[in-house]
């Protein structure tokens, strides 16, 4: 028989899986965007197949429409949205897209083509849907949890960039001097990605929700109004019995409206919109384009992504040296906006320096993107009852991918000053 909800639930720091929790959430924040960057560090071999074409902007620009169209559905209807159904749904089109890819170019022989670029582009769609779905989800629901949870999953984020990066390095090295070796590396490449985003639907599906603490959290969001957890808390074990439901609806409409919590948090949404169109307008396209031919050769755009990928994960672990961290609102502003001095050291050192110096200008991009991501996300929520948390997850993912897709529309003014069409 399942158990009702109880608001008298043990403090967290009693409950076992914590730890667990942790991982797992790790785990589901890689297998959010090893897609994604799976496409950013096959980039080498898109543009071997389309080399007329710009796939490496021309994919962001097409990924980013629809994750940001559907992440704004999903924002405005949150509070009538399914959050088990709406993130198993995300990592189940996330892996069904990446098997695409996988069959697509094996129907096609790894031909270029307009056609085969198009049927590139609508997979690279489906997957910024998914990424609506599971991003805007799971920061939803992991905002009214502890903070750790929210800074290992976006350590997962990052990890995906950090280790698809390592990887497309290693298949590069293993199969350069093979027959068709690029395709090779490629296709094993995408196989890895399929498996883990597999793994990130058994994991939420079947782990996360009955690990004890998590169910002591979406315990207590529904016993303050949370309508969005039933389907979790059931796969659990736990339901909710008819008074405690009219208790939970009428507990819903007492909460701070989407637009008071958007007007109370517009500083953190502003942070997080310029923060991601800065990187954008550098991170990806430029690197590949704009940044000239040096002693590395083909591997010099491999060695750059990588190398930001690498600093952007270690910048989501700084937070956790407490006496680091950045809390301050006002601090977080004057950090963000300082990242725009990196737009003309960026234009300056792919004119005249050389790979040393733009290196490490790419590092501390990935250092600064990740410290001051994580440092917002885990303060935007504090104080926030579980339904206005979940609320307030969603508007931040919203802010977080229009600044991706505008700097994704910047990053093409590189091509405009080079003449590049």
């Amino acid at each position: 028989m399942a158990n009702a909800i109880s608001s008298r639930s043990p403090s967290p720091t009693r409950l076992e899986g914590k730890f667990m929790g942790i991982f797992v959430c790790w785990i589901l924040g890689f297998g959010s965007l090893v897609s994604w960057n799976s496409l950013l560090s096959i980039g080498d071999y898109y543009y071997a197949l389309f080399p007329d074409y710009h796939p490496s902007r021309v994919l962001t620009l097409v990924y980013q429409p629809f994750a940001l169209g559907t992440m704004a559905i999903l924002a405005y209807n949150e509070a009538k949205v399914d959050t088990r159904k709406r993130n198993l749904a995300g990592y189940v089109l996330f892996t069904s897209s990446t098997v695409a890819l996988i069959v697509l170019d094996l129907a096609t022989s790894g031909r270029g083509g307009i056609g085969n670029y198009i049927g590139i582009c609508f997979i690279v769609g489906c997957f910024g849907v998914a990424d609506a779905h599971v991003q805007g989800g799971m920061v939803g629901d992991l905002a009214f949890m502890c903070p750790e949870f929210m800074q290992s999953f976006f350590g997962g984020l990052a990890a995906s960039g950090a280790l698809t990066s390592g990887l497309r390095l290693i298949t590069k090295a293993a199969f350069e001097n093979s027959n068709n070796g690029l395709r090779k590396g490629v296709m094993l490449f995408l196989a890895i990605s399929a498996f883990f985003e597999f793994l990130c639907i058994l994991l939420y599906a079947f782990v996360f929700p009955k690990l004890p603490i998590v169910k002591h959290y979406r315990s207590k969001a529904a016993a303050e109004g949370s309508t969005t957890v039933a389907a979790d808390l059931a796969a659990a074990g736990i339901g909710i019995q008819p008074m405690e439901k009219a208790n939970n609806d009428a507990k819903q409409s007492e909460r701070l409206t989407t637009k008071q919590l958007l007007l109370q948090n517009i500083d953190y949404e502003l942070n997080l919109y310029l923060i991601y169109v800065l990187t954008l307008s550098i991170f990806p396209g430029f690197l590949y384009e704009n940044t000239g031919t040096h002693q590395l050769g083909s591997w010099y755009p491999l060695v750059l992504i990588a190398m930001y990928n690498v600093w952007d994960l270690i910048g989501r672990y700084v937070p956790l040296i407490k006496k680091i961290e950045l809390q301050s609102r006002k601090g977080l502003i004057v950090a963000t906006l300082s990242r725009f001095s990196f737009i003309p050291c960026f234009y300056f050192t792919a004119k005249y320096g050389d790979q040393g110096w733009m290196i490490f200008l790419v590092s501390f991009l990935g250092l600064t993107n990740g410290y001051l991501t994580v440092c917002v996300m885990t303060a935007a929520p504090k104080g926030y009852k579980g339904p206005e948390a979940n609320a307030l997850g969603n508007l931040l993912v919203l802010f977080l991918l229009a600044g991706i897709f505008s700097g994704v529309a910047l990053d093409w003014l590189w091509i405009i000053g080079n003449g590049k069409f």
